[in-house]
């Protein structure tokens, strides 16, 4: 079985796209240093479980229709307070709390950079 050991941020203005991560989310960016920019993105503590990833300057422009990606979604203690976290930091709710019976609740949202993201709260009395 393989996993998923990597996630990557593409983003038209990478410093406003690395704020608002920082604010939401409270993760920590290193330039990498290397030929292009890039930055690494550390989201937790090593001891425990979850993914680092990285920030790229995006290519080219994203077209009208939807992007074509896979969404990672990211664990918080309160849905409610990292919604208004979103919203306050320039990101927008694109899809509205909801349950995942036994599971806990689900948000996705859209970034500074027009990117889709989750966010998940725990918590197996969600109906």
């Amino acid at each position: 079985m393989n996993r998923v050991i990597h996630f990557e941020i593409h983003a038209a203005n990478p410093q406003r796209a690395i704020s608002f991560y920082k604010k939401v989310f409270g993760w920590e960016f290193t330039s990498w240093g290397g030929p292009e920019e890039y930055w690494l993105i550390k989201t937790g503590p090593d001891d425990k479980p979850g993914i680092n990833g990285g920030l790229i300057k995006r290519r080219s422009e994203i077209e009208s229709h939807s992007v074509i990606a896979y969404v990672c979604t990211i664990g918080v203690e309160s849905v409610d307070k990292a919604s208004k976290e979103v919203t306050e930091n320039a990101g927008e709710i694109v899809v509205p709390k909801m349950p995942i019976p036994g599971v806990g609740w689900l948000i996705y949202c859209k970034d500074t950079e027009g990117n889709i993201f989750g966010i998940h709260q725990d918590d197996p009395n969600a109906k």
